[in-house]
């Protein structure tokens, strides 16, 4: 077949929404867009496991303490299934890992921002992985096979993240004046960095056309933006939180909405170079754990070797 054939199949299946498998044929660009996206989101969720596993030995109790665990270890198996996927594509694991490593490869922004109190960590869980289930329930349906795949499941895990988020936040907000008052606290420095994660306003967003173009999106950055304010406004008003300091939320009659303040963009694109308060920490702390899991991955190269021989004398 020639090239433009394999084209106009790769344009009938997403036209038909089918699926694009590892073995189909596909654009190098729309290769190198999902290897860039899936790796992207495999490093933000083992990154993301540093600062809610910061609060693991501080927790107020047993039964915060084994929630905050189990779901750090969620966390660890999202990274493995979409480091898996990114796989499928022809790039190593390594390679992946060097490019975090390095500072090649991105990752969500918010995870570069300190937790500073207990309550950062329900305030992570019903912001954060709220923002984390908008972006991902379309994703079950992305054009990509092994991506759609792995997201049934993180999303099903997450949506229970961001319950258990919210039922802390509710403890917080309904217990004693210094708790309502960690909330709030927790609410105000979390709400535009979450606001921040479904990426730069669609007009300035270099991927956004060809990602819904190729079906890898379903969604602009903006209109997700926009759902989530739509959904948590009426869980803060619940809480009886106030809105977050400048947040400029206002119900819209005409448009059936809430208007809200956009984020600092140009502290986005800060933090996003590597400039933020916790780029360094986040990064040192990834390669130190890397480097003294070597001997971990050696003993399990050389176990895998040696059963290989095993079945080839057998």
């Amino acid at each position: 077949m020639k090239t433009l054939d394999f084209e106009q199949l790769f344009e009938s299946k997403l036209a038909n929404g089918e699926m694009i498998e590892p073995k189909d044929w596909m654009p190098e660009n729309y290769r190198k867009h999902n290897i860039r996206q899936i790796s992207q989101h495999a490093h933000s969720e083992i990154v993301g496991m540093l600062p809610e596993g910061n609060w693991i030995t501080r927790a107020p109790s047993l039964r915060r303490k084994l929630v905050l665990l189990a779901k750090v270890q969620d966390e660890g198996g999202h990274g493995l299934y979409l480091y898996t996927a990114a796989e499928s594509m022809g790039i190593s694991r390594d390679e992946l890992l060097d490019a975090l490593h390095t500072g090649k490869a991105k990752y969500s922004s918010i995870f570069n921002y300190p937790t500073l109190t207990w309550a950062d960590v329900p305030a992570i869980g019903w912001l954060v992985d709220g923002a984390a289930i908008m972006n991902q329930v379309m994703l079950q349906r992305t054009s990509y096979g092994p991506y759609s795949r792995a997201m049934i499941r993180i999303c099903k895990e997450e949506s229970f993240h961001q319950r258990q988020g919210y039922e802390g936040m509710c403890a917080l907000a309904f217990g004693t004046p210094d708790q309502k008052k960690m909330a709030q606290d927790a609410l105000n420095r979390f709400w535009f960095p979450t606001l921040m994660m479904f990426g730069p306003p669609d007009k300035e967003s270099p991927n956004s056309e060809n990602a819904l173009k190729w079906r890898i999106k379903r969604e602009t950055n903006d209109e997700l933006r926009q759902k989530f304010v739509n959904q948590t406004v009426p869980q803060i008003d619940y809480l009886g939180l106030d809105y977050p300091t400048n947040s400029g939320i206002k119900w819209n009659e005409a448009k059936q909405e809430y208007d809200f303040n956009e984020p600092d963009w140009v502290e986005f694109k800060n933090v996003i170079s590597g400039n933020g308060p916790c780029n360094k920490e986040r990064i040192e702390a990834r390669v130190k754990a890397h480097n003294n899991g070597a001997w971990v991955r050696a003993a399990a190269a050389a176990y895998a070797e040696k059963q290989k021989q095993k079945s080839v004398a057998a």
